[in-house]
């Protein structure tokens, strides 16, 4: 039995991947997806991490998948889908989480290696898993893709160029898919603002307790819940190519 007696969001019988989903943001959605019925696939470069977030989710009674993978690169990701595929017959929800947003001080200061990482986290694995599995759920029963992007799109700041550009290229490429698979598979982007995820332990104090926004300071984690499970439920039928911005009304 799920955790939830959620009549709006009841996951029963679902299969959700989610790239990056061994902490932040991803672990908060897992959490979410299970507490409501679903199995999860689990996925972060490091295993360890992989399993303990997939433990606790047994833990709550549903399947889960623990899988190591580097969304920047490639070919691992046939062996993700196929490991997905294998273990569970099929994805339901794709959640392209995983991201990376290194700053440097000036443009000058990136190197080539660095800018290909971040396309490649950011972007390129998002678009590969997208079709793989885009196309698999075209082909069966359907599904729904979020993409996790990021307020940087629409706000970018200088010391970050190479991400800004590449959670820009998500809402475009959610766009596209949408068209691709139209009728079959519906594609989102989440817009998220500052979170007060791990990463936020090394911005200054007043940033973790202020924000320039309408709300006027950064999201807690589970935050992002409500916004992912609309996007992915039945309820939201008739949303596809659209970016929902959760982000506190940055500006």
């Amino acid at each position: 039995m799920p955790e939830y007696n959620d009549p709006l969001f009841d996951f029963t019988g679902k299969v959700v991947l989610i790239t990056g989903g061994s902490r932040g943001l991803g672990y908060e959605m897992a959490k979410a997806f299970a507490a409501r019925g679903a199995d999860l696939i689990i996925t972060s470069r490091k295993a360890g991490n992989c399993e303990a977030v997939a433990a606790e989710i047994r833990g709550m009674g549903q399947k889960a998948l623990a899988y190591a993978c580097h969304v920047g690169h490639w070919d691992e990701l046939d062996g993700l889908v196929d490991a997905a595929y294998d273990t569970f017959g099929k994805v339901d929800i794709l959640i392209n989480n995983a991201g990376m947003s290194p700053v440097t001080a000036t443009s000058a200061d990136v190197s080539e290696a660095l800018f290909d990482k971040v396309i490649g986290v950011n972007f390129k694995g998002a678009f590969r898993l997208s079709s793989l599995i885009g196309h698999r759920m075209a082909a069966g029963a359907g599904g729904n893709i979020i993409n996790i992007s990021s307020s940087a799109a629409i706000r970018p700041l200088p010391q970050a160029i190479p991400y800004a550009g590449a959670k820009a290229a998500l809402r475009v490429m959610g766009e596209a898919f949408a068209a691709e698979f139209a009728g079959k598979v519906r594609v989102n982007t989440i817009s998220a603002g500052p979170f007060l995820t791990d990463i936020s332990k090394a911005w200054p104090q007043e940033m973790r307790e202020s924000m320039h926004s309408a709300v006027g300071r950064p999201g807690n984690p589970d935050e992002i819940v409500t916004a992912a499970l609309f996007l992915a439920s039945a309820h939201s039928s008739f949303v596809s190519a659209a970016m929902l911005r959760v982000d506190g009304g940055i500006y």
